[in-house]
């Protein structure tokens, strides 16, 4: 370790990092080392040998441990070895490897610009290397990560011809390079809003067998930019094999979502409420390994085709959505809305003895709020307090019109008999 210190020490007195890889760190590293080796005096051919061998030694164990602490987040301690590595009179194999894995670290560690800059003098010093096509792809997630989406997807489109122009027998690692560019550009062009240029490269990435391509996610990205643009009829196709092929995926809870509400976007109300009831009623075992993610999406696919149900006028449909969505969640903060919901669908449906109930069990409700309750709810809570009044009100009018078209019928009645 002493020996890795008094290296260490060099380094420190060269420079930070960006420094040197502005300045060219090979170039003021062979100085020193070139003006030290001057001052040495002849050794033996088998001494220098072992010395050599020696030397090499340490330096591939300052690369492995770079590369553990780099695999463990150790940024910083990954980056003091890199750059012993570096330092060293060291073969150009290993200084290739760790100023590559350097970037790496570097990106990892989110220091966006060093990282592009490291990447940047990677390319400059070893133009024609092998590992160019991923250089360009690093630089391009590096560039839509700092906002400048038109330099990654030139970055991203230079993989591909990068790849193309290389002579060498490591045909499928170019493929798999090229295949990951695409899914990049795809990505880049759906977050920058390009949703039918997004669709188009998703949709060519789903014809391709390539066991390394993730089918899940792009399947599921092809969805939401087809949803975006409105292709209802693509999206539902498209989310229903989705279902059948990746049933246990992460993404699922969402993909039902996309497609109730593409049917939806069909005018296909029967199927689409169809999906959403399967979807509220999955069973507890599907949903027990990320509850949370389910029920945010079992809420949102329920009130958002609950309500629009709803203002369509098809009262029947959304009150069985309201009263499927009430068994989900029995917080206050859940419950008071969606029974409110439940109520104004029964006054819409004249049954207004239902709809009492449901007010009522909000305005019970009410005094256990506490002060921490949200204005929203407290708002809720007094809209379901006043609906109640007013029904109450409306239906003691009702009573007393009956009683005196009863009573008037009486009078005349007896008075018609009088006459007799």
């Amino acid at each position: 370790m002493t020996g890795l210190n008094q290296q260490w020490n060099v380094i420190r007195q060269a420079g930070s990092l960006a420094t040197l890889i502005f300045f060219g760190l090979t170039a003021a590293v062979e100085a020193q080392e070139s003006n030290g080796a001057a001052l040495l005096p002849e050794m033996p051919a088998a001494v220098t040998n072992t010395a050599a061998q020696q030397r090499l030694d340490h330096l591939k164990f300052a690369l492995a441990t770079a590369r553990f602490a780099a695999n463990t987040h150790d940024y910083r301690q990954a980056e003091k070895n890199f750059l012993l590595v570096l330092a060293e009179d060291s073969p150009d194999d290993l200084q290739k490897t760790a100023l590559f894995e350097l970037g790496e670290a570097v990106q990892a560690e989110d220091d966006l610009p060093r990282a592009q800059t490291i990447f940047t003098q990677y390319a400059q010093r070893w133009s024609g290397d092998i590992r160019l096509p991923e250089i360009c792809l690093h630089q391009g997630q590096i560039f839509r990560a700092m906002g400048m989406n038109q330099m990654a997807l030139a970055k991203f489109y230079g993989v591909m011809t990068t790849a193309l122009s290389m002579k060498t027998e490591e045909m499928a690692y170019y493929k798999r390079l090229v295949l990951q560019a695409q899914v990049e550009i795809a990505e880049t062009h759906y977050l920058i809003g390009k949703y039918a240029e997004a669709a188009e490269y998703y949709g060519r990435l789903m014809k391709q067998e390539a066991p390394d391509l993730d089918m899940a996610q792009i399947q599921f990205r092809l969805v939401r930019s087809l949803v975006a643009l409105n292709r209802h009829a693509e999206a539902a196709s498209q989310a229903q094999d989705f279902l059948l092929r990746h049933a246990d995926a992460p993404e699922e809870p969402e993909m039902r979502y996309h497609l109730a509400q593409a049917l939806k976007g069909q005018n296909r109300n029967a199927e689409a409420l169809e999906q959403v009831m399967i979807f509220l009623k999955e069973e507890r075992e599907k949903t027990k390994d990320q509850p949370e993610v389910w029920t945010y999406w079992q809420q949102r696919v329920g009130n958002e085709i609950g309500n629009q149900l709803y203002q369509e006028g098809d009262y029947v449909k959304a009150l069985e959505v309201y009263q499927t969505l009430a068994k989900l969640d029995p917080s206050p903060a859940w419950q008071l809305p969606v029974n409110y919901q439940v109520g104004i669908t029964y006054e819409k449906l004249l049954q207004t003895s239902n709809a009492i109930v449901a007010y009522r069990s909000i305005t019970n409700a009410a005094p256990t709020l506490g002060t921490n309750a949200s204005p929203g709810l407290r708002a809720v809570a007094d809209m379901a307090q006043w609906r109640l009044n007013f029904l109450q009100f409306q239906d003691r009018a009702e009573e007393f019109t009956h009683l005196k078209t009863a009573v008037n019928t009486d009078t005349s009645t007896n008075s018609s008999l009088s006459q007799r």
